[in-house]
């Protein structure tokens, strides 16, 4: 272990969570076949090892300092990207059945060889639209938890999430600057999708200081037949 991972591990057991020998190689070779990647085909503009660790693993990893992934089974991750936060979550917390859903077949196929490269089990990678696949069985009102990292704004990310979420679950947005305004803004989106505002997190990415905020949906109702409406609707026509 050297000076970047052993950073990473104190920061992490300072929010209770440790990580063993195996979930480090994990992190490692994620941190590896993302940067191979990344030569080929555009999955992030971050490729120094320090700040991988730092602005996409630890800040992955933050939603479980609010969240109690013990007692979630089931988590999405729509528009996931190259896999923020969803696979930095299942290396942690390898008992979650995790569902990555992302429009870009490239993408799907760089997340199946890093599942595949790193030994993850219960990972269902999913090419499409998140409207198209929330209308199917298994999947509409179906996870305990669902996240989206830097995706949209609130209006439209309620629209494209909280479908998945089931009755009783959360839904965590994760946010750079604060939140606030676009809260104000997805009210209507809110109430029409069945979802209230639990509570807006608030913290700093270690070093520099950069602000985050998890904002956390409870959902309190069965997603209406209506939602979510066809593809590319949503952006082009908020709920506001």
């Amino acid at each position: 272990m050297d000076a970047i991972q052993e950073a990473f591990v104190h920061r992490l057991s300072e929010r209770g969570i440790t990580l063993n020998e195996k979930q480090l190689d994990q992190f490692e070779n994620y941190y590896k076949i993302l940067v191979e990647w990344n030569e080929k085909m555009n999955l992030t503009g971050i490729t120094d090892r320090d700040q991988v660790y730092t602005k996409h693993f630890y800040d992955s990893v933050s939603l479980a300092f609010y969240i109690d992934m013990e007692k979630v089974s089931s988590l999405a991750d729509i528009g996931s990207g190259a896999g923020f936060p969803g696979i930095p979550l299942k290396i942690c917390f390898p008992h979650l059945r995790l569902t990555i859903v992302d429009s870009l077949n490239k993408r799907i196929n760089f997340l199946k060889h890093v599942a595949d490269s790193i030994g993850l089990e219960q990972v269902e990678l999913l090419h499409g639209r998140a409207e198209e696949i929330a209308r199917k069985h298994g999947y509409r009102d179906g996870f305990d938890l669902v996240t989206a990292r830097a995706v949209a704004r609130m209006a439209v990310l309620n629209e494209f999430c909280l479908p998945f979420v089931k009755v009783g679950g959360q839904f965590a947005a994760m946010k750079g600057s604060d939140p606030s305004d676009e809260l104000k803004e997805a009210s209507r989106s809110l109430k029409e999708l069945r979802g209230t505002l639990g509570k807006v997190h608030s913290f700093s990415l270690p070093v520099e200081e950069s602000d985050r905020h998890i904002v956390v949906i409870d959902k309190k109702g069965a997603t209406p037949a209506k939602y979510p409406r066809k593809a590319g609707t949503a952006a082009k026509t908020p709920l506001i």
